[in-house]
């Protein structure tokens, strides 16, 4: 449960006396049950105050539910924690007095440095690397040498060597810092000094007996370490010192409401909470939104995570842009293999290959032939499924695959496997790499911009000095305001390309934007999506199960008439949808004249068809056979 001033927050029992049929208001996520809709809405206020910490990863300033968002994750984290690390990590944490910060680091460095048993690596066996497991560290005088169990795709051991350290090739970091910071809060009973869990020191062989050098600062108090009152003195005065220190700087005194701010509610406020009211302005009655996708709607997020990737990085993956009308189109086509889909797959087996990461070292693809054509691409797609970690996922479609008919799958499962596919790419160095270069280049044009809009701000200050000054009287010569007057001109010619060059350094940023982040979010929750290389208005449903869009001005226009700015979150995407108007109205027209044009040619293509056998690629709707990777490797 989330903390409340480092302390915890105890929840409202329901009302007694409750009657079914009896209405009363209920907080969404603490299933809170109130008569009194004041009580209600200030319970409401207080828990969307950014003055909640996060119990299991200690952060602060956040709202209630945010918080408990955090922990959720948090907690989420601990089970992908790797079993064989466990025990390890638990003797290195049993009573050290380091901060938790220091404890993380120190057992980061000891995991990457020690080789231990039950740790999972590679280890070099014959010309091949392998996975194995350390069953026995073997102390030969000076030398350590190692029992290994070589390992199937199941995990399981089919035969034992023993091998030098040389032979041991390390993977990647087995785990984050921050994975370490939650378990160790959610594996321990106490810090200062840490203290494992009773149930986890008697599973994992924790020793329970603090070392003696303790004993002289600690004291057992009801069956808990305790500091001593000299050493719980110190850390007290630090303790008050630094949380002095930290109310001073977040500006909170108090983290509830008085009766008087309760009195006069403050817009904007929780959306959920807002009802209809008298200075309210005529709303517009928001428009329905279209979902005419081909694809099954709870695969649109697949859909557009990949085309978004493909476009982002095209120039990176050497794969030439396509539309996403066309790549929806080429997903859900079953006749053969597509050349769209095909050099998608490609390009990102290419740049899976030239990272020479785990996927590489670990995949047949590297003994196959380096060139992928149209007939054995789907000999890299089988590899990447058959990988342990994917192939459970897989394993009913790697057979239709391997017979060649990969059109046959169905389209939630394309998707998918392109999505596992993306998601093993943003993992390569050179991607992180080109996040890296956009993200240093876009630090340098926002501070090249804030430079041009401070000149900018200096020119109007002088300028409207000047013209005070005259006004003024205190510039009698003619001559001298001729002189003024001839100055006041060069300032608005110099200021005329000062603001073409400012927008011009906000459309470069715009363009070095790689990830599509949602422009905010409605009083339902609902995400709304606008990617720069789309004339749609896309909107996510909260548990992202629906999808839908906008695709005309006069949409966009009803959308932004429905929005209450008296509600936090549709204020802030109605500022959004403000801020980028005329981009998104512009994408959206241009986008319904092609469509017109489109319907044009395919009744000019119907009326040709009556009279002669019209070829399947002069449909508009088979445009994407027709793509051709121009920016292809040769």
């Amino acid at each position: 449960m989330p903390l409340l001033k480092r302390k915890t927050f105890s929840l409202l029992d329901p009302p007694k006396d409750l009657d079914a049929n009896e209405s009363v208001f209920q907080v969404r996520f603490t299933k809170e049950i109130f008569r009194d809709y004041q009580e209600y809405l200030k319970r409401l206020n207080l828990y969307r105050q950014r003055i909640w910490t996060c119990k299991v990863t200690g952060k602060t300033n956040l709202t209630y539910e945010e918080a408990l968002v955090s922990e959720h994750r948090a907690y989420e984290k601990v089970q992908q924690f790797p079993k064989e690390l466990v025990g390890p990590t638990l003797h290195m944490i049993q009573y050290s007095t380091l901060s938790l910060m220091n404890l993380v680091d120190k057992v980061w460095v000891k995991m990457q440095e020690d080789i231990f048993e039950g740790l999972e690596l590679h280890a070099r066996k014959k010309d091949s690397n392998l996975p194995c497991r350390i069953l026995k560290v073997i102390t030969d005088g000076s030398t350590l040498k190692y029992e290994v169990g070589w390992l199937n795709r199941e995990k399981k051991i089919t035969e034992t060597s023993i091998l030098n350290s040389d032979d041991l090739i390390r993977k990647r970091p087995p785990l984050s810092r921050n994975m370490l910071k939650v378990f160790i809060k959610e594996s321990t009973s106490q810090n200062a000094p840490w203290v494992v869990r009773e149930d986890l020191a008697k599973k994992y062989g924790v020793p329970t007996n603090p070392p003696e050098e303790m004993k002289s600062k600690f004291v057992y108090q009801n069956g808990f370490l305790r500091c001593n009152k000299q050493t719980k003195r110190t850390i007290q005065e630090d303790t008050e010192n630094g949380e002095k220190i930290k109310r001073r700087k977040r500006g909170v005194e108090n983290g509830g409401l008085t009766d008087e701010e309760m009195a006069l509610v403050k817009y904007p406020i929780e959306d959920s909470l807002l009802k209809p009211s008298s200075d309210d302005p005529i709303f517009m009655k928001r428009p329905p939104l279209v979902r005419d996708f081909k694809v099954p709607v709870g695969s649109v997020g697949y859909l557009l995570s990949v085309w978004d990737f493909c476009s982002s990085f095209g120039r990176h993956l050497h794969l030439s842009p396509f539309s996403l009308t066309d790549f929806e189109n080429a997903i859900c086509h079953r006749e053969g293999n597509v050349v769209l889909i095909v050099e998608v797959h490609a390009t990102i087996f290419y740049l899976l290959m030239r990272d020479e990461g785990d996927y590489f070292k670990s995949s047949p693809s590297k003994k196959r032939k380096s060139k992928i054509s149209l007939v054995n691409w789907t000999e890299y797609l089988c590899d990447f499924l058959e990988k342990e970690d994917r192939e459970a996922l897989f394993s009913n479609n790697l057979q239709t695959i391997k017979r060649g008919h990969y059109g046959l799958l169905d389209t939630d499962v394309k998707l998918r496997i392109l999505h596992e596919l993306v998601e093993e790419a943003l993992t390569t160095a050179s991607i992180r790499e080109k996040l890296d270069e956009q993200i240093q280049q876009q630090t340098a044009l926002r501070a090249a911009n804030r430079e041009e809009a401070r000149k900018k701000k200096e020119l109007e200050d002088s300028a409207k000095s000047e013209s005070e000054k005259v006004e003024m009287g205190q510039a009698t010569s003619s001559d001298k305001v001729q002189v003024k007057g001839k100055d006041k001109e060069k300032s608005s010619e110099k200021k005329k390309p000062d603001e073409a060059q400012q927008h011009n350094l906000e459309r470069e940023i715009e363009k070095l934007n790689i990830r599509t982040n949602p422009l905010g979010k409605d009083r339902d929750h609902s995400r709304y999506w606008f990617f720069r290389r789309e004339g749609r208005l896309f909107v996510e449903s909260s548990d992202s199960k629906q999808w839908g869009y906008y695709s005309t001005k006069e949409e966009l226009d009803a959308l932004i008439g429905s929005l209450n700015p008296k509600g936090i979150r549709e204020m802030a995407l109605k500022k959004q949808l403000e801020r980028f108007y005329q981009r998104i109205s512009t994408s959206l027209e241009k986008r319904t004249k092609e469509v017109y044009q489109k319907i044009l040619l395919e009744e000019a293509v119907l009326r040709r068809s009556t009279r002669v056998r019209a070829q399947p690629r002069d449909n508009p709707a088979m445009s994407f056979l027709k793509y051709s990777n121009k920016w292809k490797e040769a």
